[in-house]
């Protein structure tokens, strides 16, 4: 009985690894942009961080504009 718990266990983690890895490597070669709605860099494997801090600040300050409600006046 101790062995069947022991093998359904091993088999868990491996269908759990190979998942891990199946997505890990689909993210890895996505080309979508880090932030939705910033096109990116065209040809540009590694993007610096100042960029990446602009495109976040970007994407937050429009999302803010898109939320903001009259005053109630």
């Amino acid at each position: 009985m101790r062995g069947l718990g022991l093998i359904g266990l091993v088999l868990a983690l491996v269908i759990a690894g190979l998942v891990a890895k199946k997505q890990m490597t689909s993210m890895a070669s996505s080309s979508r942009p880090a932030v939705p709605g910033v096109a990116a860099p065209a040809g540009e494997a590694p993007v610096n961080a100042q960029q990446v801090q602009r495109q976040v600040k970007e994407a937050l300050d429009a999302a803010t504009k898109a939320r903001q409600m009259p005053d109630d006046n």
